[in-house]
């Protein structure tokens, strides 16, 4: 049985602790979050304990920690965890400046706790049904990739003023899907962006739509597609074209029920609203793989430098969008 701590009892945080509950092989034994009463009340729903020092959540009897806490918190507690031998399961950015991600990496290469980063999309069943057909040639030489990714509306405004802006805190998703099913490292990357849906962010010099055009060091190209608007409710799709086929994960809907009047065929209904619900497969199948590298002490599926890559390409875009041109040498 795996002992599991828990930092952050805010919206990610919750949706861990539901999981940890659920979980096999696991015992959510600790909470820890700056807002005592969040952590009570996660601590109330669930029967664990609350930490009253974030220290609390390394004591020697948990192995492993999820970090789910606010960004700027993610470097410090996922090394501090790493050096107290705890693996970590840590929420996407590790963090927005590379360079302290970049310090990280010898402390967390050089031990040997399983360390993954929360990247929930692989694991969702149609992307990694997706993924695992690209990798068996299935559709032949893949030759393009698209990745529409929308969200229904835009966050609070203090959430977006200190996201890192879109490409550091939304498109680093579908930068990793981009990675991880085409399994290669991309060499070119150009990015467009407006202020579509609210033009006011451009006081915050980020974006709320944009566009990446992307290479891969074979000459495979990808696109990816972003909005902070959707209307119909929370966009996801991903599309492989290769020299034998194509093959889409769509998106999935509450139910498969179609509609037809009068007016017309075929009306489907509304998509989920949010993550929350539409990945909540991939959150419970993220946690159950992080159990098992933690049982196996095996590599896990998105590991340190799957995070350190795909903030790597958000940093590039950033670049790009501003009209300067973007470093993406191999390191």
């Amino acid at each position: 049985m795996i002992r599991c701590a828990l930092f952050g009892a805010g919206r990610i945080g919750r949706l861990h602790a539901d999981n940890l509950a659920a979980g096999k092989q696991v015992e959510f034994v600790r909470v820890y979050d700056p807002d005592p009463e969040a952590a009570r009340a996660v601590a109330r729903e669930h029967g664990c304990e609350v930490a009253q020092r974030d220290a609390d959540c390394l004591a020697g009897d948990v192995d492993a920690a999820i970090i789910a806490s606010a960004t700027p918190t993610h470097i410090d507690l996922l090394t501090r965890a790493v050096k107290a031998d705890k693996a970590v399961l840590c929420e996407k950015p590790i963090d927005l400046d590379i360079a302290r991600v970049d310090a990280a990496q010898p402390v967390v290469t050089a031990s040997a706790v399983p360390v993954m980063v929360g990247f929930n999309r692989r694991f969702d069943p149609g992307h990694r049904r997706l993924r695992e057909a690209v990798a068996a040639g299935e559709l032949g030489t893949p030759e393009q990739m698209i990745v529409s990714s929308r969200d229904p509306g835009l966050p609070p405004r203090d959430y977006l003023a200190a996201s890192g802006g879109l490409f550091r805190d939304m498109m680093i998703h579908d930068f990793d899907m981009v990675r991880f099913v085409l399994g290669e490292e991309i060499k070119h990357l150009s990015a467009t962006g407006s202020a579509l849906v609210d033009p006011s962010l451009r006081e915050l010099d980020d974006v709320d739509s944009a566009m990446v055009l992307m290479t891969t060091e074979s000459g495979k190209l990808a696109h990816i597609n972003c909005s902070r608007r959707a209307v119909y409710g929370y966009d996801q799709r991903i599309e492989v074209h290769g020299s034998a086929g194509m093959m889409l994960s769509d998106n999935p809907t509450p139910t498969t029920v179609r509609h037809a009047d009068a007016q017309g065929t075929g009306c489907a209904p509304r998509l989920y609203d949010f993550f929350l619900d539409r990945y909540a497969q991939a959150f419970a199948n993220q946690l159950a793989a992080f159990v098992d590298a933690v049982e196996r002490s095996a590599k896990p599926d998105a590991d340190f430098h799957a995070g350190r890559q795909a903030l790597r390409l958000a940093d590039a875009a950033t670049e790009a969008l501003h009209g300067r041109d973007p470093s993406l040498v191999s390191p």
